[in-house]
């Protein structure tokens, strides 16, 4: 079983970068394809960002490509999100989580059926 908790969130004016980190504990770290999640203030939670088990492939939500940049380092149990051009719609509390399947799982872009959620980190852009 993985446990993963979040850190590296905060307040940023629009236009301004932030790097999230999600660090894993346990020995299965590297089996599964990780996922970023997050859930706006008073809305459903949203696919980010995935990444495969060896970095080889990676998905993301239409509205942040080009700015997020989703990335793992297995040696260190480590998962990141950097984030840049940072709008005030991508306010939010961001999770990581584990996904049992493949990127090319019909599923990969549906928050429930990810597994093992941190407990999240606030990140606020101001306009």
């Amino acid at each position: 079983q993985v446990q993963l908790v979040e850190s590296g969130g905060g307040l940023v004016q629009a236009g301004g970068s932030l790097r999230l980190s999600c660090a894993g504990t346990g020995r299965n770290f590297t089996y599964y394809a990780l996922g970023w999640i997050r859930q706006p203030p008073g809305q459903e939670r949203e696919f980010v960002a995935a990444i495969s088990r060896q970095s080889s492939t990676t998905l993301y939500r239409d509205s942040v490509k080009g700015r997020f940049t989703i990335s793992r380092d297995n040696a260190r149990n480590k998962m990141y999100l950097q984030m840049n051009n940072l709008k005030p719609e991508d306010t939010a509390v961001y999770s990581c989580a584990v996904y049992s399947g493949g990127l090319y799982d019909a599923g990969i872009t549906i928050p429930d059926e990810y597994d093992s959620w941190g407990p999240g980190t606030l990140v606020t852009v101001s306009s």
